[in-house]
């Protein structure tokens, strides 16, 4: 008996049963269990959100003889929780109630269990991931929130991109050599991949293997935009298909079913953009600090969007930009034509300023997420679209890319005449307690309110009379969501009310209180039960009829969405540009890179608001001056120019204006940085090997077209091997990449270059001993550096002085000998070229490799064999020396 009793004990309630069978389907995710106005979270699960969000852990009953961790958090302000959970990267599976209690009931009386006892049923109805996020409170406003998946298909990476918030869908394709460099580009918040995947990221979300077939994700991207064939939409190849089938398929799990907003994916070419690896993109600090921050990167000073929208489409522009001239002139022209109107450029940002977000609220209305106040912000927002069209329409000398633009701003007339005529001025974020439809729209739901508010006046009316009749004036009628509506009277006077033929019925006894119900009441309530419930169902049928037809037009309202963006980000451009007298580029389709007093746009937003004033330099590079070796003391500006020059390549071919007196740039294909270089110790890299690995991508991956800057290469290691790598790296960008290229050094034996290599030349940033101090006047001159001044920076960072007087004394010990035997260069240059010198040993080898062949080793005597080694150990050894 005692056995049984135990058993018994241990048994499951039926809804802990409930919860572990939900456990078990939320594969790994944290379970959002709904009970009634909380969210509950059980067993591993609390222990790991209390521990991230802050709250109360307690316990509930007992699972296997030990009590159940648990905590909670209210459903109304669930979305700043998941938002603290996503970002500590969790996923969470939420369970919602999918019955009501009174349904519950009925269930369990037609299956014949007993009612007191009815469990109501509960289903996972939505994961939450990183990449699947469409709530305003969960997204960065001025930020993409990418979703991508990755699979190969016989040695080619296709790459389907999806943001689910507006349903913009990128497919594409690249070499597993290109794939660092375009999840660079991305920066997706989450990342798809085939079971077994080994071509990174590291942070991957592992599907089943058949969820990556290629002909399943023609047909899926065919039953998505409802058509029979997707040649309208581009040539897809088969790595690509299989990878949106992977990402369609994700979004079916995530959603349970239910896709989000979807429109027709268009292909990114591999060649249309400038490509970046992650490695150069974390050196300029385009979209982040190193340190993960915005504040104090590139779009943090060049920002001047006045919509989201626009802000995340100029973040997309500086990760990918162009390489095709013509849609980069076009940009430029958009945004010369507002720099040059600035009244009309004033008026129109003003405009825009309250341009809701038009791409995220239509992403959140075809989710299944809309609210009222997503349809208020698409009738406000193709209605602002429309009074810009009208705005810009009339303005003279419209550059062609605005009249591309243009005619996507209208053509939403019928639909934002309905949406204006059904929903009040400000529609509430909840409908579940009606009030969003405009009064006049529905006359049968006017007359269900004008019920409704019939018998509130009625029952105000009732309880003057009670007053009145029974002379208490502290008679009141309430309501609440327990009792509905009662009468309520100070407890003192509940004696007369409970007479039996005062026609009130006690229902309620409080501590200072009493609470009765009548007839008259209890009618007039259920007026008002019944004519508010009819009113909310109707106000509920509207709702779906103004949704659906919103996602008939989902597609035009996007292309609206994104012209708002592209006015926007020019508008922005032409502001910054008119603020630091910034200049437009020229683009052409050469190997020049000829930038005069060019800016750091950064460092000099950081020193005007200290009042100190950015000392700008030229760059001139050429076909036959494409390298220049820079040198000169630490903090003099050498890594500075290097990243100015990179920032405006980049900003120019994005489209923008740059910070310089006058720029001619020819087109790069590939931009490389290599200047600052930090331990991956998680990796097990040191910071040497960081930057020999981001040296030998640059060897390997840059072209002549290409642009690549490198500060003090060779700078971890010993002074021998650090040198012989800066020297060999330079005669190999010089000789062989034959790139235009910025190189930094300390090396001052580097300078012999000069003399090999006919496209090198020699620069310094300029610097003065005053009196003992340093003055470092960052600017950039021709020729050699005449000394390191490494003793007056570290005077100038506080290392001690008699540290510093020693260190002299070993400097002039050093110099000496470098004067006697010639220094660390002695003999370099008499070494043939890098690329000359790679032949040389290339033939060597291959001579004594035919030397080899020619042996017939079973004809040699001993005495032959004998002398045949000598001579070939001479050989091998004439050719290493």
């Amino acid at each position: 008996m005692a056995m049984a009793a135990t058993q018994t004990a241990s048994k499951p309630t039926p809804m802990m049963e409930q919860y572990l069978a939900l456990k078990r389907e939320s594969g790994g995710s944290l379970l959002f269990y709904r009970m009634g106005d909380f969210f509950e979270l059980f067993f591993d699960d609390a222990r790991e959100a209390a521990g991230i969000l802050d709250i109360a852990l307690t316990s509930r009953g007992e699972h296997g003889g030990e009590p159940v961790p648990m905590c909670g958090v209210p459903v109304h302000s669930a979305e700043g929780y998941l938002a603290r959970l996503i970002k500590a990267g969790c996923r969470v599976a939420i369970a919602e109630q999918v019955e009501t209690p009174e349904e519950a009931k009925a269930r369990a009386k037609q299956e014949g269990r007993p009612v007191s006892k009815a469990l109501v049923k509960r289903d996972i109805v939505r994961f939450v991931t990183a990449g699947t996020l469409t709530e305003e409170a969960l997204l960065e406003p001025r930020r993409a929130n990418l979703l991508v998946a990755l699979a190969e298909v016989r040695g080619t990476i296709g790459i389907a991109s999806v943001d689910i918030s507006t349903g913009e869908m990128v497919l594409e394709e690249c070499e597993p050599t290109g794939l660092d460099a375009a999840l660079a580009r991305l920066s997706a918040k989450e990342c798809i991949v085939p079971e077994g995947w080994e071509l990174g990221p590291e942070d991957i979300v592992e599907r089943a293997k058949s969820e990556f077939s290629s002909e399943a994700g023609a047909k899926a991207l065919q039953r998505v935009h409802g058509v029979a064939t997707l040649d309208a939409f581009g040539d897809f190849s088969r790595a690509m298909l299989s990878a949106a089938n992977g990402l369609v398929s994700y979004l079916e799990h995530t959603g349970r079913g239910t896709l989000p907003l979807l429109l027709p994916p268009r292909i990114h070419a591999a060649k249309s953009t400038m490509a970046m690896d992650e490695a150069t993109r974390s050196s300029l600090e385009i979209l982040s600090t190193q340190s993960g921050h915005r504040e104090g990167s590139l779009i943090a000073v060049i920002d001047r969007c006045v919509t989201g929208a626009g802000a995340r489409l100029l973040a997309e522009d500086l990760s990918a930009p162009l390489l095709d001239q013509k849609r980069i002139e076009q940009r430029l022209s958009l945004v010369q034509w507002l720099h040059n109107d600035p009244l009309s450029r004033s008026d129109l940002r003003e405009r825009m300023r309250n341009v809701p977000d038009l791409g995220r609220a239509l992403g959140r209305i075809v989710a299944g997420r809309g609210t009222p106040r997503d349809l208020g912000q698409i009738r406000s927002g193709l209605s602002d679209a429309q009074s810009i069209q009208m705005f810009l329409g009339r303005l003279p000398d419209r550059p062609q890319l605005l009249e591309d633009l243009l005619p996507s701003l209208s053509g939403h007339g019928a639909l934002t005449d309905l949406l204006s005529r059904a929903l009040v001025a400000s529609p509430p974020t909840e409908r579940s307690n009606g009030g969003f439809i405009a009064e006049g729209y529905d006359a049968a739901l006017d007359e269900l309110r004008a019920i409704s508010g019939n018998a509130r006046r009625a029952i105000a009316a009732m309880e003057a009379r009670y007053r009145s009749e029974t002379g208490i004036n502290s008679l009141k009628i309430k309501h609440n969501g327990v009792l509905g509506y009662f009468i309520e009277v100070p407890a003192k006077h509940a004696d007369a009310l409970m007479a039996p033929d005062s026609g009130f019925t006690h229902r309620q006894t409080m501590a200072g209180a009493v609470r009765f119900n009548s007839v008259s009441l209890h009618e007039e309530a259920n007026r008002i039960a019944e004519a508010g419930g009819r009113a909310l169902a109707a106000e509920e049928a509207h709702f779906e009829e103004l949704v659906s037809e919103v996602i008939s037009a989902r597609e035009k309202i996007a292309a609206t969405a994104a012209a708002l963006a592209r006015i926007d980000v020019s508008a922005g451009h032409a502001e910054r540009a008119a603020e630091g007298n910034w200049c437009r580029p020229e683009i052409e389709d050469g190997s020049v890179l000829e930038i005069r007093g060019g800016r750091h746009p950064v460092v000099e937003a950081a020193l005007a608001r200290t009042g100190e004033r950015f000392v700008a330099n030229d760059c001139s590079l050429a076909s036959n001056d494409r390298l220049w070796l820079i040198g000169g003391p630490n903090m003099g500006g050498k890594s500075t120019f290097l990243r100015q020059n990179a920032l405006i390549v980049l900003l120019a071919q994005a489209g923008a204006y740059v910070p310089a007196e006058s720029a001619r740039i020819g087109l790069v294909d590939r931009l490389f940085s290599r200047v600052g270089a930090s331990d991956n110790l998680a990796r097990g890299r040191s910071t040497f090997m960081v930057e020999m690995v981001e040296t030998a991508a640059i060897l390997s991956q840059a072209s002549e077209r290409s642009f690549v800057i490198l500060d003090e290469v060779g700078r971890g290691t010993s002074t021998y091997d650090g040198m012989a790598l800066a020297w060999a790296v330079v005669e190999a960008v010089h000789s062989s990449i034959a790139c235009r290229c910025l190189f930094a050094t300390h090396y001052h034996e580097l300078a012999r270059l000069a003399e090999s290599c006919e496209a090198l030349s020699l620069h310094h940033v300029r610097a003065r001993e005053y009196k003992g101090e340093l003055v470092l006047l960052h600017e950039l001159a021709t020729g050699p550096a005449d000394r390191s001044y490494g003793l007056a920076v570290a005077r100038l960072a506080g290392v001690p002085d008699e540290v510093v007087a020693r260190a002299k004394r070993v400097l002039a010990q050093l110099e000496k000998t470098r004067s006697e035997t010639g220094g660390l260069a002695a003999g370099l240059g008499d070494l043939p070229l890098f690329a000359a010198s790679a032949s040389e040993e290339a033939d060597s080898q291959d001579t004594l490799a035919d030397r080899l062949c020619e042996i017939d080793v079973d004809a040699l005597t001993p005495r032959e064999a004998l002398d045949l080694l000598y001579e070939l150990s001479a050989q091998a050894k004439a050719t290493k020396s």
